[in-house]
């Protein structure tokens, strides 16, 4: 389901109210890949969404993998398989991307693979981080909807508002927040909201505490 408000936000966002965003995957595949002529390629979904990886494109608008991992436990979601965040240089940037020919050619694979998904963007520069860069051995991601005004995020935490999403199953989202946790570490507590989608992950690719470090840079405040 495409959010088209949310999608004509993004596209027609005022050049001086516009900058960096966070859009963010959750992802689940197929069982196999349909390339809608009854065939599956030889691949399963998730290869399939492997041999969509539009790195060259992303290179070419200027934006970044800022995290990339498995899921290695969902039981408090409704079942993901993936996390993948890439930072845009701008709200537009995102949305014309969509209609370059090479984006599209890869976006095959990636319609091929996907049973289900959730995009959704978080402004880089509205996120809170009380997280120092270093190594983690999960990290947990908290997709929630509250009525309550963005917290403090707890130490080795980051949170964002999420401001649309623009594919989903139509449930609204208002907070992501992102926990890193090493080898010892309990899982955050689960606070009351009234909706949650918590996995945790293992990750592959982690740019986040340092984009965030330099958006609150170029901002002059402060990540926490």
């Amino acid at each position: 389901m495409i959010d088209f408000d949310y999608a004509g936000r993004l596209a027609n966002c005022p050049p001086d109210e516009d900058g960096p965003v966070f859009m963010v995957n959750y992802m689940n595949y197929r069982e196999r890949a349909d390339y809608g002529d009854g065939s599956d390629g030889g691949r399963s979904g998730r290869e399939a969404d492997d041999e969509y990886a539009p790195v060259d494109v992303l290179d070419d608008i200027g934006a970044v993998v800022a995290y990339f991992g498995d899921v290695i436990d969902d039981q408090t979601s409704t079942g993901w398989h993936r996390i993948g965040i890439v930072q845009y240089p701008t709200r537009r940037s995102f949305i014309e991307m969509q209609s370059r020919r090479d984006f599209r050619d890869k976006h095959t694979h990636k319609e091929a693979g996907m049973d289900h998904t959730i995009v959704f963007g978080v402004p880089v520069h509205l996120v809170r981080s009380a997280s120092e860069a270093g190594h983690a051995d999960r990290v947990v991601f908290d997709l929630v909807r509250h009525e309550r005004g963005l917290g403090t995020p707890a130490p080795q935490q980051a949170t964002g508002p999420v401001e649309g999403t623009i594919m989903g199953d139509g449930r609204t989202w208002t907070e992501l927040r992102i926990s890193w946790l090493g080898a010892g570490d309990d899982l955050p507590p689960l606070d009351d909201v009234d909706d949650r989608e918590r996995v945790v992950v293992r990750t592959s690719i982690d740019r986040i505490r340092t984009l965030v470090a330099a958006a609150d840079g170029a901002h002059g405040t402060p990540g926490s």
